[in-house]
């Protein structure tokens, strides 16, 4: 399954006025970082940065003087994202700012059912803990030491480490745990089951190791533990089966 973790700066707070002024996007697949990332500054048509949102990731509007408008990063940006799973912190936050740029372009709006907000899945996990990303890195002892101001791409990439931890820790990137399914209400890291193999595996004895073997049991008596995995009502069950 592939998903791209993401996070966005802004010029503001109220995505009607305000604009996206940075997108970085980590790419997972089945819960393990490929290397592939997106990061893109962008210039905002007609909006300045706001002083608030300045001290939070400092980035003003003279850095932004030569980054391309959103219309024309659009194409690019939906090549990577595209058919991913997608997980934010405070995802209301980010996909309303995206959704209200591909409005402005003319581009469907992300429906609900891609996102994965990992601000709620922290609170279902932790209840009354801090759960902002900085306290989940504590929690988690990610290291912040890079993060010295917000960073769309430097967030994605703390946010990924924080995600595989909220859904089980660096095992389900092994394959020992998966989503279960596609319903965001659950914590997403749904136990999958192994049943039998479909075809049992050749025997590694051999058939007059397997009839010493159940020679040797029939000496231990009626109570001994091998009888509960060892059929006594075929004594050439065992010798059978190994052939």
């Amino acid at each position: 399954m592939r998903e791209i973790v993401f996070d966005t700066e802004t010029t503001g707070l109220d995505n009607k006025v305000d604009r996206i002024i940075e997108i970085g996007g980590v790419e997972l697949w089945n819960h393990i970082p490929t290397g592939k990332t997106y990061h893109q500054y962008i210039r905002p048509a007609g909006r300045k940065v706001d002083p608030a949102a300045f001290d939070v990731h400092g980035i003003s509007d003279a850095d932004l003087m030569d980054k391309p408008l959103f219309e024309e990063i659009c194409d690019a940006f939906l090549d990577f994202f595209s058919g991913a799973r997608l997980i934010a912190h405070n995802a209301g936050f980010d996909i309303g700012f995206l959704n209200a740029e591909l409005g402005r372009v003319g581009q469907p709006p992300i429906e609900p059912s891609r996102v994965v907000d990992t601000l709620a899945m922290a609170r279902r996990k932790f209840p009354m803990a801090p759960a902002s990303l900085d306290a989940l890195c504590s929690r988690f002892s990610i290291d912040t030491g890079r993060r010295e101001k917000h960073g769309a791409l430097l967030d994605s990439e703390l946010l990924a480490d924080v995600y595989i931890e909220l859904i089980g820790g660096r095992q389900s990137s092994l394959g020992l745990s998966m989503k279960a399914d596609d319903d965001l209400s659950d914590d997403l890291g749904g136990q999958v089951s192994v049943g039998p193999r479909p075809t049992p595996l050749s025997p590694r004895l051999t058939g007059d190791e397997a009839a010493r073997h159940l020679a040797f049991v029939k000496t231990l008596g009626d109570e001994a533990l091998w009888w509960r995995h060892l059929p006594r009502e075929d004594s050439e069950g065992v010798a059978t089966a190994a052939e």
